[in-house]
């Protein structure tokens, strides 16, 4: 099973790009997409019909055109979710929760906190209430993705010494993923990689993504019941239409796909929990 996550920085912007085109050549069995910048009533038949695919998503009822993440399924989940309980947060629509028979998918949009850090208390209030909630699945078999806007360690920012006190890369953001992993999530691509220097974002300036000097954000982060059925971890950074770029992971599942979609606004619970 093939599971990738993009923050596309605007579905329509993709989706006049690359994005058929991505989706065709790296057929994957689910798609999770952050910062949709789009409510469902605006994705019409040409992102809603992708052959093959269920699409759910989740969008801002706070501020048309932010935030909001979304699923591509070949996969009918069981159940879909979409709130935290974190009012701002839930608001802006950046989760999603999906059930599968042999899994619980999360996708996340974290919000970024703000270059000048007037939204870190809130970022940082977010991975507050987060982290029980993590630790109430961690002994299930869960995928948690998405773009967590926190850079962990020394080898996921290209410029980390400049960086120690900027947004993404502070003592208090690094934390969370270090509380997350200490419950017992791992961190794919640096289980596979331990020492390999890779970027999910590079900011649009200087030709910093194509000579890689960038930041690794995008997380995929499994409970120890998956990860003897992990078989690979990777990042696309050739893949364009996003200042970020794609990362998946490659799971020892069977894919059992016995419906075909059916194209309609999903439905789903109006809480997780």
């Amino acid at each position: 099973m093939k599971i990738i996550s993009w923050n596309v920085n605007g579905i329509r912007s993709v989706f006049k790009t690359t994005f058929r085109e991505w989706l065709k050549a790296n057929n994957p069995n689910i798609v999770c997409l952050q910062e949709i910048k789009a409510d469902y009533a605006e994705l019409n038949e040409e992102f809603s019909q992708i052959d093959g695919y269920y699409l759910y998503s989740n969008s801002s009822s706070l501020r048309k055109g932010h935030a909001g993440v979304a699923v591509y399924t070949k996969i009918k989940p069981l159940n879909v979710e979409t709130k935290l309980g974190i009012e701002r947060f839930d608001e802006e629509g950046r989760c999603l929760k999906l059930t599968f028979k042999d899994f619980i998918l999360f996708n996340f949009y974290i919000p970024n906190g703000a270059r000048d850090k007037h939204d870190i208390p809130y970022k940082l209030e977010v991975y507050k209430q987060l982290l029980p909630i993590f630790q109430s699945f961690a002994d299930k078999p869960v995928i948690l993705t998405g773009d967590f806007n926190i850079a962990h360690t020394e080898l996921d920012v290209y410029h980390w010494k400049n960086n120690q006190n900027n947004t993404m890369f502070t003592p208090e953001e690094r934390r969370q993923i270090t509380n997350l992993i200490d419950l017992g999530y791992v961190d794919t691509f640096r289980y596979k990689y331990p020492e390999k220097k890779s970027y999910t974002w590079w900011p649009y300036m200087s030709d910093l993504r194509e000579r890689d000097i960038g930041w690794r954000i995008d997380y995929f982060f499994i409970t120890k019941p998956l990860l003897p059925l992990l078989q690979d971890a990777f990042m696309q950074r050739e893949s364009l239409g996003s200042d970020h770029g794609p990362l998946g992971i490659l799971l020892d599942l069977k894919v059992e796909n016995a419906e075909k979609p059916v194209y309609k606004k999903a439905e789903v619970q109006s809480s997780l929990f």
